[in-house]
């Protein structure tokens, strides 16, 4: 299997490309082709695996798996939203606290 990034990938076309890590041409990249549960899509600077097989017009993608790596840098973007939600209650109590003499 080989691996790769997402360069783009288009939810509503269902369709985007991949840079082979080890070089080469981007490779076409399927929504059908995504293996995943529920909604099967593609993230920019995503790591991924696959394999390859040759298309009508050119390589594509096939089999596309996201890599290990891709959870960790999903669990950093949800602390970071949680974090930013912390951030925002707390700016939004700041002018109570200001109505009541303590900002």
């Amino acid at each position: 299997m080989a691996s790769g990034t997402v360069k783009w990938f288009n939810n509503a076309k269902g369709f985007g490309f991949i840079l082979p890590d080890d070089g080469g041409d981007d490779l076409f990249a399927h929504y059908s082709s995504i293996k995943m549960d529920g909604y099967r899509t593609l993230k920019a600077g995503q790591q991924v695996g696959f394999n390859i097989e040759q298309g009508e017009k050119g390589l594509h993608a096939i089999e596309i798996r996201a890599l290990e790596s891709t959870a960790s840098d999903a669990n950093k973007t949800e602390a970071n939203q949680k974090a930013d939600a912390e951030s925002t209650s707390t700016k939004e109590a700041a002018p109570e606290m200001a109505e009541l003499g303590q900002a």
